[in-house]
């Protein structure tokens, strides 16, 4: 398996005056840029090169719109989402917090924004989200038998393609950010039910039936690993 530590970022915006300065600046600080113009061709990249690190996306976009964008990555992953937007209204913003992103920053003007402060808003997310060490790409090879297409869904499980609920594949895709890490109930119900009332029973069903479909001894996992108590962890691969 290989892994990474360039930080790629998905770039969304339909103004190729800011997504051109965008590119600039994140390449300028070694971050690996995949530009957009808009959602329909960022969701593109994501299934023909797998998943970035995070995705920075403007608001008002031709056809579907940036939540639109959000809601449909949040189906499969859990990539931190920083809104870009000169949109400044109360509820843009509480919606975009409350819904889709980590953060929410205002242009100056529709072409411009605070460059120092939204990378210091960018490196403060990738802080707190935790790494994704691999290296991207549509098919991720975590051993010999699993590999995992988020995009799509999909875990294959030697020869044959087990399909993920949005649940399944949120969980997994946080668990694997975290490699060989604890991650705790609370955290994982923040993340996978935002806004809502959700208790631990609730998580481990959905993990229960994830181990069904991903590891070969249920009981006994090899991936989704209970730490009792405390939460879930999935197995740095990088160490064996």
């Amino acid at each position: 398996m290989l892994y990474h530590n360039t930080k790629n970022i998905l770039v969304i915006d339909d103004s190729p005056v800011v997504l051109r300065t965008l590119e600039l600046i994140l390449e300028k600080n070694d971050f690996g840029v995949w530009p957009a113009e808009s959602a329909e061709k960022g969701l593109k990249i994501i299934q023909e090169r797998g998943l970035p690190d995070l995705a920075i996306v403007d608001l008002h976009l031709p056809r579907m719109d940036g939540f639109g964008f959000c809601k449909k990555v949040l189906r499969f992953c859990d990539i931190p989402i920083i809104m870009l937007s000169s949109d400044s209204s109360e509820e843009a913003i509480v919606q975009g917090l409350t819904d889709y992103a980590e953060d929410f920053v205002v242009k100056t003007d529709p072409n411009s924004f605070r460059e120092r402060e939204l990378l210091s808003r960018i490196r403060s997310v990738l802080d707190r989200m935790g790494d994704f060490p691999w290296e991207p790409a549509p098919l991720l090879s975590i051993d010999d038998r699993l590999q995992v297409d988020f995009y799509k869904r999909q875990a294959h499980i030697l020869d044959e393609k087990v399909k993920l609920t949005p649940t399944e594949s949120r969980i997994l895709h946080i668990l694997m950010r975290h490699a060989g890490e604890t991650v705790n109930y609370d955290y994982l119900l923040r993340r996978l039910w935002p806004g809502e009332v959700a208790f631990e029973d609730r998580l481990h069903t959905h993990v229960h039936r994830l181990r069904k479909k991903i590891e070969d001894a249920p009981r006994d996992p090899k991936y989704i690993c209970a730490e009792w108590g405390t939460g879930y962890k999935f197995p740095d691969t990088s160490e064996s």
